[in-house]
């Protein structure tokens, strides 16, 4: 009787409990382990776990496995991994850089003056950076590549199951991801101590997962898997003649300290994937890494192939079988506009709210472009002066929520810029810029300082009271020591104080146009003039002279890299009214000046570009001041003297030329492994003191070939050229960035 009674309780519970779902095989979990750029090999391994018709049903990974794991868990599958890699920019990725096309030209001439820049911040806590960088282009990366998924979440709950490991560095225990915003997860999960700033979760302080487990396998075990097919890049502890270097002690001194565990992990591995990594290091992004490492992964799947089919055997499925991978949204692929519900702002200022508010009409639409929310985080860093900003948008019931994320706000920024060349030997430049908080409108100031041959200390004051413009004023002091050749001789050295007043009420930035409308003043003093030979140019000498001066600049540039592009135009052109009373110069109207300049990159290759160059200098007057006069010269563009200076390939020094100048050059560039360049630079002018004497006489031409390499501290490398105008060879060395 007591046993019916207890087989009737069993039958009882069993009809009213839920049933539980029991899984239709076996479960597999695919494990990937940490390693930096090595982890790609994970993309290879993939692709023959698909071709063999495997299902995954769990995934667990560390670091860059953690990375490519999240993203197959919600859709991304081997071949768009495979392209997703190839496509990033990592060298950019593994910085703080901004993007370029959300970046104006003034913001892209600063980034590319300077070799140091620090901000002064006045931030919270746990706001604080505690890493060479913040990882935000990372971080951004990951937001948009999990759209879908911006909230706290349960990773049970994902097409496919996941977790992942990060190391919580206040105690060094391990902390497994279940649940949370998965692009947090990730960059935890990668953020290489001293390298990337650690992500704070409540008391913790988390960082990369490999400091104590660097292949999961035990915590897919836990989440229920029966099989695990691991992949593996860790390579084995180095011996004495491997260690080298400190980088080579801290890699030995993590994989140390998680040995014990990683070898458990490897036993407790069904089918072992291991990728011989020769060769390759954490830090290899190149493309033909990215490439080889790919296929090393194929290659050591390939190797367990027979494992793999006979797994499919024993899970019961037919050969042909290929399991139904889900597939991402991804942000590109997003509606163009959608319903917009609600606007939220956390840790932006009031003042700063209504700001964004204004110049986006956030109070009076009804809908978004995807496209507004970097557009709406790049104000907030640019024009707000905000260490950083997100901006992203969240599912709801009637529409949309836009969400505004600010961090801390600038107070100072500090830069610091050095160089060398034959020319001028040794010049530094610094700069602070202040950011000022205002209720009306953002405003900047700049003080400049440069020392060196050509001295100079400069003022600006901006107001930027509407989205893409702004209201400039300066003042400049230069101090100039400058030699002037002719036909390689030195015509004279001159020595002279120069002083600017400009203001520009019209100041229009959109990306990567810029147009602006002003005036200035400049009052030129000459202290000294060294004449080497008897000239006509100097029988009346350059005197004290001020003018006044009405002028309109417009500016493009799309280029790819600002001093090696290899995709992209760049095009300037300058039109300036020159007088001595506001109305005319010397008793006549005022002086015409017309310069321009265009520039197109074309890639024949990935490694080789063509560059055709059009430039060219008009005064439109016969008898211009000396401090109008053309000068030509070196190898960069307006670098001796604002506005007059033109380079021109061959010619080392500054060469006084004609009223009219026209000149034509065509450039080809080969990038040699990262960052070389061979540069050969063909060039061709035309001058005149009148239009009608243009053609004259046949052009003057100059050639050149030059090696640099692209150094996070300028272009590093020298030329040597020969011109027809001076008929010399010129060395030329140059050390740093331009300025």
């Amino acid at each position: 009787m007591k046993n019916t009674l207890l087989a009737c309780i069993a039958c009882l519970i069993c009809v009213t409990l839920p049933a539980r779902q029991l899984p239709a095989h076996p479960r597999v979990a695919v494990v990937m382990s940490g390693g930096g750029a090595k982890g790609f090999a994970h993309i290879g391994a993939l692709k023959v776990i698909e071709k063999a018709g495997i299902p995954v049903d769990i995934i667990t990974g560390t670091s860059m496995g953690c990375l490519i794991g999240g993203l197959y868990s919600i859709g991304y599958n081997a071949n768009l991994l495979d392209t997703l890699v190839r496509q990033q920019d990592w060298s950019f990725l593994l910085s703080d850089k901004v993007d370029v096309s959300n970046e104006s030209l003034y913001d892209r001439k600063k980034e590319n003056i300077y070799a140091f820049s620090r901000d002064v911040r006045f931030v919270k806590k746990e706001e604080q950076i505690m890493g060479l960088m913040e990882g935000k282009n990372l971080s951004k990366l990951f937001n948009k590549l999990t759209t879908d998924y911006p909230d706290s979440i349960d990773f049970n709950t994902l097409p496919i199951p996941f977790a992942c490991v990060a190391t919580n560095i206040i105690d060094n225990t391990e902390y497994v991801f279940h649940q949370g915003v998965l692009a947090e997860a990730m960059r935890a999960s990668m953020a290489i101590p001293g390298v990337f700033s650690p992500l704070r979760k409540g008391s913790m302080i988390l960082v990369d997962g490999g400091l104590r487990n660097n292949y999961p396998v035990d915590i897919a075990r836990q989440m229920g898997a029966d099989i695990v097919i691991g992949i593996t890049v860790q390579s084995p502890l180095k011996t004495a003649d491997d260690i080298t270097n400190g980088a080579s002690v801290l890699s030995q001194i993590v994989d140390i300290n998680c040995r014990d565990k990683y070898d458990a992990n490897v036993k407790n591995t069904d089918i072992l994937i291991q990728v011989n990594t020769e060769g390759y290091g954490t830090s290899s992004f190149s493309e033909a890494s990215v490439d080889s490492l790919i296929r090393r992964g194929e290659e050591a799947a390939m190797k367990q192939w027979q494992q793999l089919v006979d797994l499919k055997a024993t899970l019961g499925l037919s050969p042909i079988t290929r399991p139904q991978h889900p597939k991402p949204t991804s942000w590109e692929h997003l509606a163009p506009k959608m319903k917009l519900a609600e606007v939220s702002f956390e840790h932006v200022e009031q003042a700063d709210q209504r700001f964004i508010a204004r110049q986006y009409r956030l109070d009076n639409r009804d809908s978004i472009r995807v496209s507004d929310a970097d557009k709406i985080a790049n104000t907030m860093r640019v024009d707000l002066f905000y260490n950083d900003a997100d901006c992203y948008l969240t599912q709801q019931a009637n529409g949309h929520c836009l969400h505004i994320v600010a961090k801390g706000k600038k107070s100072t920024k500090i830069n610091l810029g050095i160089r060398f060349d034959t020319e001028e030997k040794m010049a530094l430049q610094a700069n602070m810029a202040f950011f000022v908080r205002s209720n009306t409108a953002p405003m900047t100031s700049d003080l400049t300082l440069r020392l060196g041959k050509r001295s100079m200390a400069r003022v600006d004051f901006a107001i930027h009271p509407y989205l893409w413009g702004t209201i400039n004023a300066s003042y400049i002091y230069r101090y100039q020591d400058l030699n002037v050749y002719n036909q390689a001789s030195r015509e004279y050295n001159i020595t002279y104080d120069q002083h600017t007043v400009n203001l520009t009420p019209f100041d229009f930035n959109i990306r990567n146009f810029n147009f602006k409308i002003g005036a200035q003043f400049d009052y030129y003093h000459i202290q000294n003039i060294l004449q080497d030979v008897s000239i006509q140019a100097l029988e009346s000498g350059p005197r004290n002279q001020h003018l006044f001066t009405y002028r309109a600049d417009v500016e493009y540039n799309s280029e790819d890299q600002w001093y090696f592009a290899s995709r992209g135009a760049r095009f300037r052109a300058n039109y300036a009214y020159h007088t001595d009373n506001l109305i005319g110069y010397d008793g006549h109207l005022g002086l015409n000046v017309v310069s321009a300049l265009w520039r197109m990159s074309f890639p024949l290759n990935n490694r080789l570009t063509f560059q055709p160059i059009l430039y060219g200098r008009l005064i439109l007057d016969d008898n211009p001041p000396y401090t109008l006069q053309n000068l030509i010269g070196g190898q960069w563009d307006q670098y001796y003297l604002p506005d007059q200076h033109m380079p021109f390939a061959g010619i080392g020094n500054i060469e006084r030329v004609e009223n009219k100048f026209v000149s034509a050059s065509i450039k080809l560039q080969q990038r040699i492994f990262n960052n070389n360049y061979i540069l050969g630079n063909l060039s061709a002018y035309q001058t005149a003191d009148h239009f009608g004497d243009m053609f004259a006489i046949g052009p003057k031409i100059g050639c050149e070939m030059a090696y640099y390499y692209n150094s996070i501290l300028g272009p590093l490398g020298a030329s040597v050229g020969w011109s027809s105008k001076t008929k010399t060879v010129n060395f030329y060395i140059n050390l740093g960035f331009v300025f």
